[in-house]
């Protein structure tokens, strides 16, 4: 496959000669500065609001029929019925309307037009344009970024049809997904366009397509940890029943929390035409990774109804075993090729079996499912138990009966897993003993909920003994046959 720069150029190549002029008004019929300052044009007041508001905000009947913009976004075809999606937290406080534009106001490069050399409002820097950009978005004293940052415009413009493009759909996708991947330095830019492009867009057609976009992003890597609580404002305001993008606002919500979590896409190979498909596919068809057990389950009922298991955690340890796994040396210490395991995930989200002949392929996804649920494995309310008995045999077993029966199903699955390779004779040939395998295998099960680095760093130690104890007595038989 040809380098997705060279397949999207002609995007980038239409109408250079803009580059040496100003920029134009960005929507017709609107005063250029002046009209509210930047609180008033975001506040809920409707006295505030100006004539033309936000499509994305506009009240819309819950039973009217969908826009004809979610029918043509391809990731609505996919499924809308199978969204799966979580209620904000009771306990969260509500984000500011105003956040977005606090950073703006400390951060973006407002940008100038005309003879006189006016500054664009910060009102227009914040909304929708038909026109280029000659600047980033994001103040920088990388000069290496302007130019990347106003190609990412016209390809985001591409993506949402507000700008002709010879390229295909999926190669202006893969262009973008690669450049955000690739230059972490861009990310922030890149989420601040998309933010500008999905406010006060006159089409809802390109409104989705926004909105699809920031969830195919951020489904491959997030923004910083600095604009990250910024865009979860955003993101969040638009969760309303009432938007029609509320479902994709619950998706982005959803990916930027867990993608702070675990970071990019990890390895050397940059992103496919595959895994952009896939990201944009699971916006309302969930992955098996990143998923609470319940929606992992969820998932799988239709195809089988009758399992008590989830099939990829019994598919990839299944396939560990065949592969020998228990007489490899280093098994789940040594990891896999990561772009083998990238594969591997692809393939296990479309319910194909596993295809590498190397254990620690499979070995290592099964850890990165394990360590990727939303949820731990043993759940955090049994976590301070957990920790401060970790020893104690009794209270071991009696928090794996107190557990939810899912949970409790694929925690004993797994202890039952992890001692086939503790036998001696397994462990006499991986070096893997059960200290080694609660070593490697704890942090999958149990997750510390202080930030504190020295509360972490005592817990570990805490956390595998717990796995451990587990190891050596839980009696699994009762999982004999269980699928």
């Amino acid at each position: 496959m040809s380098h997705p720069d060279s397949s999207s150029q002609e995007c980038l190549a239409e109408d250079e000669e803009d580059e040496e002029e100003e920029e134009d008004t960005y929507c017709e019929g609107r005063k250029l500065s002046g009209e509210s300052d930047a609180g008033s044009w975001f506040s809920n007041s409707p006295s505030q609001q100006p004539c033309v508001q936000h499509t994305s905000l506009r009240k819309y009947s819950r039973n009217s029929e969908p826009i004809a913009a979610l029918e043509k976004s391809q990731s609505f075809q996919a499924s809308g019925n199978n969204m799966v999606t979580r209620p904000l937290s009771s306990d969260r406080k509500p984000p500011s309307e105003s956040d977005i534009v606090q950073y703006a106001q400390d951060n973006i490069n407002r940008h100038k037009r005309g003879i006189f050399r006016k500054k664009f409002s910060l009102r227009d820097m914040l909304s929708w344009s038909k026109d280029p950009i000659r600047k980033p978005m994001i103040m920088t004293t990388d000069k290496s970024l302007k130019q990347d940052a106003c190609d990412l415009f016209k390809l985001i413009q591409a993506y949402m049809g507000d700008r002709k493009s010879k390229a295909t759909f999926n190669a202006v996708a893969l262009d973008i997904a690669t450049r955000g991947w690739s230059k972490q330095a861009i990310r922030d830019e890149l989420y601040i366009q998309i933010c500008r492009q999905t406010t006060e867009n006159p089409r809802q057609e390109s409104l989705v397509l926004g909105w699809e976009l920031m969830a195919v992003c951020l489904g491959l890597f997030p923004p910083s940890a600095t604009f990250k609580p910024y865009l979860e404002s955003y993101i969040q305001r638009h969760r309303d029943p009432s938007s029609p993008v509320a479902a994709y606002a619950a998706a982005c919500a959803q990916r930027l929390e867990r993608g702070a979590q675990s970071g990019a896409k990890r390895g050397l190979r940059r992103p496919t035409v595959e895994e952009v498909e896939q990201s944009r596919a699971h916006i309302f068809r969930p992955s098996m990774f990143g998923n609470t057990l319940d929606e992992v389950m969820a998932l799988q009922q239709e195809r089988y109804p009758r399992r008590c298991l989830p099939w990829i955690q019994t598919t990839l340890s299944e396939a560990v075993l065949r592969l020998n796994g228990a007489q490899t040396e280093g098994i789940f210490r040594v990891p896999g090729d990561i772009d083998e395991v990238n594969a591997l995930k692809v393939r296990m989200d479309q319910w194909q079996a596993v295809d590498s002949a190397d254990p620690h392929v499979p070995a290592s996804l099964l850890k990165l499912w394990y360590r990727e649920l939303h949820e731990p494995l043993i759940p955090t309310a049994f976590y301070e138990e957990c920790i401060e008995n970790c020893n104690n045999p009794q209270v071991a077993l009696s928090v794996v009966r107190r557990l939810p029966e899912i949970n409790r199903y694929v925690l004993a699955y797994l202890v039952r897993f992890l001692q086939v390779f503790a036998a001696p004779e397994n462990a006499a040939v991986t070096k893997m003993d059960s200290s080694n395998l609660a070593m490697v295998m704890a942090p999958n099960c149990l997750r510390c909920t202080s930030d504190d680095p020295q509360v972490i760093f005592d817990n570990t130690r805490k956390e595998m003994a717990f796995v451990r104890i587990l190891i050596q007595t839980l009696d699994t038989k009762f999982m004999e046959g269980l699928l």
